[in-house]
């Protein structure tokens, strides 16, 4: 039986890292949190109800289209947010799914995460989350902002049971600010949205002189049979509500978020140690691999 299990899992980690032309050097892939979902990522994706391209056609999902069709009214309160400054990086290290995106100058909002509840947004934002509430397969909504000269590295995210939903609010209008989705390039504009599948490997940049707001939604992928889509929705309300994350005091932290500063502190270390003595580094993480292998086995 743990063979089966340990060739499922491996199977699924290989199915991922050569789904797309574009890949993370193995080395990476094998330790990217996207592993520990591998499984139920390969799942998803082969009962999926919907094309599993890098971008899907904004007719597939066409609930969407009445975020487009208010996408002003959305605009207006994400420019007052961001005159008050309240789209911006957390003050504690308590957002697991996007710490490493603060240091290049990443910012959000939480609009909506699940079952978690964000009472800063209703009070914020009104009009915004009014609009969410009535697209149930939006389960996940934020703003996020992405100054001049702002980035995010090539990274997969780690859960194939939604699709990723960009509106843009206020952009740039310009080629120079773009994401590139399995080598893809999409440029945002105003008012116009576009749907991808955020487990392909995809970076953005914002290489142009003027700041970069869009809307970020998570909307759960159309699968096959009913009962796949039942087992969706119930994984997404239990895992990714405990990775919630707040924008004040008065919002919900999901478990996971409060166990994420020990992760920071030892993630800290595990740079220093990285940047001191690269060798040792990579000969001590293919070690515990290898380690955690011949448990496995052994057990």
């Amino acid at each position: 039986m743990k063979w089966i299990v340990l060739g499922t899992w491996i199977g699924a980690v290989l199915f991922a890292h050569f789904r797309g032309r574009v890949r993370l050097p193995l080395g990476r892939q094998l330790l990217d949190h996207s592993i520990i979902l591998a499984p139920i990522n390969a799942f998803m994706v082969l009962t999926s109800r919907v094309p599993t391209t890098p971008y899907i056609p904004n007719e597939t999902m066409p609930e969407l289209k009445l975020l487009e069709d208010n996408w002003e009214t959305i605009r207006d309160e994400a420019l007052h947010l961001a005159s008050l400054r309240e789209i911006k990086a957390p003050e504690l290290h308590n957002d697991i799914g996007f710490n490493s995106f603060f240091k290049y100058g990443w910012k959000r909002f939480y609009l909506k995460w699940y079952d978690a509840k964000h009472p800063s947004a209703v009070a914020l934002c009104p009009k915004t989350v009014a609009l969410l509430n009535q697209i149930p397969s939006v389960k996940a909504a934020m703003f996020a902002e992405l100054p001049p000269g702002g980035q995010l590295n090539p990274h997969r995210d780690p859960f194939a049971g939604s699709l990723r939903y960009h509106l843009g609010l206020a952009t740039p209008n310009d080629d120079l600010c773009y994401i590139d989705v399995d080598g893809i390039r999409h440029s945002w504009r105003d008012g116009k949205g576009v749907i991808f599948d955020e487990t392909y490997v995809h970076d953005a940049y914002n290489k142009s002189q003027q700041n970069r707001i869009i809307l970020f939604c998570d909307v759960e992928r159309p699968l096959k049979w009913r009962w796949a889509e039942w087992f969706n929705h119930w994984f997404g309300k239990i895992a990714m509500s405990a990775a919630s994350s707040p924008n004040a005091e008065t919002d919900q932290t999901g478990f996971v978020n409060k166990l994420t500063h020990y992760h920071w502190v030892i993630d800290q270390k595990r740079r220093a140690f990285k940047k001191a003595n690269r060798t040792a580094y990579k000969a001590t993480k293919f070690g515990l691999i290898a380690l955690a292998i011949v448990l496995f086995i052994v057990w």
